[in-house]
């Protein structure tokens, strides 16, 4: 998944993305509110990750604008202030949870397991098709009962055609979904990603299908 951080304490910036990031997630960091509006109007993203307190404005402001433009990406506060007022104040304006300084990476995590569950409308992480189970939170893909092992690219990529099986993602869509814009990489990265997924994917009863002119998507076979 993508994730924006809004973040300017940048040793904690540094820990949060290293610890998504370990999970196979793609991160781009925001250290201002100025460049978060700049990511959130320009990319797609899974989970915005907020504080409060920014160099230039107020996190809130952000949180206002953000819904004010109809954005329904999931939103979890990362807040110093444990105020039941201030915590309201922020679930009032559109924040789906939040969580207080200082936390342990753990909660943060279950917490943003929690939030895109209830963003995706499922009860658990978990997602069938075909004869495999997937569960991109926990990283694990299972095919006729046998646990296939997933690379972190392989795992968000088919995150990605499950989130919208026989949806056409094209080649600039997926490199815009799997990387962030620190990683310089050319769309034929897809090709050999593509590749390795289907090999993974053999007795599943899902396949990838390659859509001339246009890019991939997931079908049943």
């Amino acid at each position: 998944m993508r994730f924006l951080l809004v973040e300017d304490n940048m040793s904690l910036a540094a820990a949060v993305s290293d610890r998504l990031q370990m999970d196979g997630h793609v991160v781009d960091h925001a250290p201002c509110a100025k460049d978060a509006e700049a990511f959130a109007e320009t990319t797609d993203y899974d989970l915005i990750l907020l504080d409060i307190m920014l160099p230039d404005g107020d996190g809130r402001s952000f949180l206002k604008a953000h819904r004010a433009r109809e954005g329904k990406t999931p939103v979890i506060v990362l807040t110093a202030r444990s105020e039941v007022s201030d915590r309201v104040g922020v679930l009032d304006l559109g924040a789906d949870d939040y969580i207080t300084k200082p936390f342990d990476f753990s909660e943060l995590e279950a917490r943003c397991r929690a939030v895109l569950r209830r963003h995706g409308g499922n009860s658990s992480n978990q997602q069938r098709f075909g004869d495999l189970v997937f569960d991109p939170l926990a990283g694990t893909l299972v095919v006729a009962g046998k646990t296939i092992p997933l690379r972190n690219k392989e795992l968000r990529l088919l995150e990605i055609f499950l989130s919208a099986p026989e949806r056409i993602f094209s080649k600039a869509k997926l490199v815009d979904r799997l990387f962030s814009y620190d990683e310089d990489v050319s769309e034929n990265a897809i090709e050999v990603y593509v590749a390795r997924l289907r090999k993974r994917l053999a007795g599943s009863g899902a396949a990838i299908v390659t859509v001339r002119g246009l890019g991939y998507r997931i079908s049943l076979e």
